[in-house]
Formats: structure tokens, C-alpha cells, sequence
């Protein structure tokens, strides 16, 4: 636990941040956009790259187990590392270009992928470029903004998801403007992916060099100086500072975790398929091969960019309703609405009905990427925000991994073999969730972490 001393020391180092304007918190989270143009263009081709490589539908949530793994394995210990790193580029600022560098690379390959086993081996090298760069880059934010711009900060993150992943699912209607849209490449990989994977690989380090050369970290006090130095960087101790984190969780963010199980269960199930469902749904075709799944898969991608666009603006939009009404009741609204939506598009026969429905999701993706982090945000110990941003991103990955090996068991026996009916599943564990955060108790402004008590039954 902390001790007096150090909520004094980090008392001071708050009071002494200085407060940026919205151009500098804008700057700093261009590197996100980067990022998240990257994770974009993973949810909107990697299913059909599989598909198109050869891939069965009820094996695809195993293809894509290579988020989940890489972010529980490398999140919290990089969390926890950039937590207790001094160097000259700052403590958190090494992490983001060693993943930017990774991602790039994996992502002008990844098109050329020849094989099944290419791809995937391709996807575990760019999803663990990603997550050596998300957590540190997150704490970088709370890091450099006082308490009163963390709603500004992250909420300017999810509105960058919401821009990135607008123009990564576009990407490739955008190319078929100008490339015929059935060109293939030998591997059966049409152009205009290819060509998309160029642009996140130039997008991806581009970005992060712009926010780190923009707004540099703050450097460290004399106080945090000599306390990294008291604790120096070494394996043990990074696998002390996690197990005593975990230990030492604050109430409101274990209160947090049935939520994020629910949503993040929903949210990739629903990447996995949306492309198969709008094929069977709109286009009567489960055949990955034919002309007609390379059109729902343009649909997918544009009712994709749609909802992402959605996202952006109702992130900005959250803003001031979340000052008002606080993050947890603004998430509610948000995951009901996304809830909603996953009900709905199995019973779509228009792409105008698909196109209404992404409202919904578009709400509940802001909120995924914004309100859950304002809520984390005030209630752990600021200078335990790296090491608790890469555990919260367990809260993530765990749900995402249980999906990965439980859907298979579930699509013949359960789901019928059909992609439509996973959307019910989603839409029903959204639900779920927003009840689960209503469970949620926050720390009143100036009440302190350790004093919310834990919540009955856990959680």
C-alpha cells in the first residue's frame, strides 16, 4: 500500500502538471491514431484473409488468438516496466517506438501472405507490436494531463479510434475506386487490401513520431527519480510490482471486470463475424471464393467505417455528458444501444436497415474506448498508472481469449453453424454488461482509492 510519504510526493506531482490545450492533447494522441488505424485494419480483413487463404468459419476465433495472447502476456509486464524505466527518451516514449517499428513491418508483409500459417504467424508478431505500444501509451496520457483533462485525454483517444478505424474500413472501397475491386493477387488477396496494409504501415510509425516529437513526456521530479532508482528495472521485481498490483487492486476497477468480460466477449465475437453474417444475411453466400462475399465484405467494412465514424463523433460528444452525468451512466446508454444493434442486424435485408443498426454500435464502441478508461482513471493510484493500465488490459484480452476457445465448442452445437446467430449471442452479453456496470461504485471527487470498499460478491 502506499504510504504517506508518497501520496504526498504524488500529491505534488499532480499539482505541478501543467494544463495543455486541446490542440496539445489533440497532438499528443495523433500517435493513437496510427495505432488504431493498425487494429482497424485487423478487424475489418483479417477474417477475410482467412477466409480468402482458405479458413472454415467455426476454426476462425482460433486464427485470431493472437491478440488475446500477446496482450495478456506482454501488457501487464510492459505496463509494468515502463512504470520503473529512466532513460533519455522517457519512460514510456522507448515502448512506443519499438512497437511502432513491429507493427510496420508486420503490416507491409501481412498481405503478402502466401499461406494460412503466414498469416496468422503474422497477425501474433503485429498484435504484439500493438500491445508493447496500447498500455504505455494510455499511461503516457494520464502521466502528462492533470486529473480534471483525464475525461479530455482519453475520451480524445476513443474519438481518435473512432477516425482511424473510420478510415481503415474505408480504405479499401475508397482503393476500389480507383482498383478494380476483383484484381487478385496470386494468393487470392484482392489489391485493394494490399494496398490498404501499405498505408497503416506508413500511418503506424508516422504517427507515434509526430506525438512523442510534439509533446514530450514530462521529465521525472528528484522525488520519482530516486525511488526508480531505490526499485531498479529487473524481472523479479516487474513480476513483484504485478502480483502486489493485482493484490492491491482498488475496488471500483475489480468492480469493472464482469462488464468488461460481457462487452469484450460480444465486441470480438462480433469482429469475427459481421463479414460472414452480412454475406449470409444480404448476399445468400457463404462461399469465400465468390464475387458475392467480396461485396459483403466491402459492406461490412463500409457499415464498419459507419459506426466508427459514429463513434468518433458521439466520443466528443460524450464529453460534457460525462461531466455531468459521470461515466458510468453514459456507459450504460452506450452498451444498451450497441446491445440493441447486435439484436437487430441478423433481421436485416437491406443494407440501409445494416447502416441503421451501426448506430447503435458506434455508441457503444465510444464508450468501450472511453468510458471505461475515465473510470479506471480516477480510481487507481497515479504512480501505479502504467502497471494498472496493462492488468485493466487483462479485463480485455481474458474475455477475448475465453471466446477464442469456447466459440468453436459453440457454433455447430449451439449457434446452428451460422454466423447470424453469434450476433444474438453479442447483442444479449451487451446487455448484460450494461447492467453489470451499474454494479459499479466510483470514488466521489476527493475521496481517496482505498476507500471505496469492495463490492459484495466480488467482481
Amino acid at each position: 500500500m502506499k504510504s504517506a510519504a508518497d501520496e504526498r510526493i504524488a500529491g505534488m506531482i499532480e499539482s505541478q502538471k501543467p494544463r495543455l490545450s486541446l490542440i496539445r492533447i489533440v497532438e499528443m494522441n495523433l500517435g493513437f491514431f496510427g495505432l488504431q488505424f493498425s487494429f482497424g485494419l485487423q478487424q475489418a480483413n483479417m477474417g477475410p484473409i482467412y477466409g480468402y487463404l482458405g479458413a472454415n468459419e467455426a476454426t476462425m476465433p482460433l486464427l485470431w488468438l493472437a491478440g488475446p495472447v500477446t496482450g495478456l502476456v506482454i501488457q501487464p509486464i510492459v505496463g509494468a516496466m515502463s512504470d520503473r524505466t529512466h532513460s533519455r527518451l522517457g519512460r514510456r516514449t522507448p515502448y512506443f517506438l519499438v512497437g511502432a517499428i513491429l507493427c510496420s513491418a508486420c503490416l507491409f508483409l501481412m498481405p503478402f501472405s502466401s499461406a494460412l500459417w503466414m498469416a496468422a504467424s503474422l497477425l501474433w508478431l503485429l498484435d504484439a507490436g500493438n500491445n508493447i505500444t496500447m498500455e504505455p501509451y494510455r499511461a503516457y496520457v494520464a502521466d502528462r494531463l492533470a486529473s480534471e483533462q483525464h475525461s479530455v485525454g482519453f475520451l480524445t483517444q476513443s474519438a481518435f479510434t473512432g477516425l482511424a478505424q473510420t478510415l481503415s474500413y474505408l480504405a479499401p472501397s475508397l482503393l476500389a475506386a480507383v482498383i478494380d475491386r476483383n484484381l487478385l493477387d496470386p494468393n487470392g488477396i484482392p489489391v485493394i487490401v494490399r494496398m490498404a496494409f501499405l498505408i497503416g504501415a506508413v500511418l503506424s510509425i508516422s504517427t507515434i513520431l509526430w506525438s512523442i516529437l510534439r509533446v514530450r513526456e514530462l521529465p521525472l521530479s528528484p522525488a520519482e527519480r530516486a525511488k526508480l532508482d531505490a526499485s531498479p528495472l529487473t524481472a523479479g521485481a516487474t513480476l513483484r510490482e504485478i502480483g502486489d498490483a493485482i493484490r492491491e487492486m482498488p475496488a471500483p476497477m475489480r468492480q469493472l471486470a464482469l462488464a468488461m468480460l460481457c462487452q469484450w466477449y460480444a465486441m470480438f465475437t462480433y469482429w469475427q463475424f459481421i463479414v460472414f453474417a452480412v454475406a449470409r444475411a444480404l448476399y445468400g453466400t457463404h462461399d469465400a471464393s465468390s464475387a458475392g462475399f467480396r461485396d459483403a465484405t466491402l459492406t461490412a467494412q463500409q457499415a464498419g467505417a459507419f459506426y466508427n465514424g459514429i463513434a468518433f463523433v458521439a466520443a466528443l460528444a460524450l464529453i460534457p455528458l460525462v461531466r455531468r452525468f459521470g461515466a458510468r451512466a453514459v456507459h450504460v446508454v452506450c452498451l444498451s444501444a450497441s446491445g440493441a444493434a447486435m439484436l437487430a442486424i441478423p433481421g436485416v435485408d437491406s443494407t440501409a436497415f445494416l447502416f441503421a443498426a451501426m448506430v447503435g454500435i458506434g455508441l457503444g464502441w465510444a464508450g468501450m474506448m472511453g468510458n471505461t478508461y475515465v473510470m479506471l482513471a480516477g480510481s487507481i493510484p497515479p504512480e501505479r498508472t502504467g502497471i494498472y493500465m496493462g492488468i485493466f488490459n487483462m479485463f480485455i484480452v481474458i474475455p477475448m481469449l475465453i471466446e477464442s476457445l469456447t466459440m468453436p465448442l459453440l457454433y455447430g452445437p449451439l449457434l446452428g453453424s451460422d454466423p447470424r446467430n453469434t450476433l444474438y449471442l453479442s447483442g444479449g452479453l451487451m446487455l448484460l454488461g450494461a447492467i453489470a456496470t451499474l454494479r459499479i461504485r466510483l470514488p466521489r471527487s476527493g475521496e481517496a482509492v482505498g476507500a471505496i470498499p469492495p463490492a459484495h460478491g466480488g467482481g
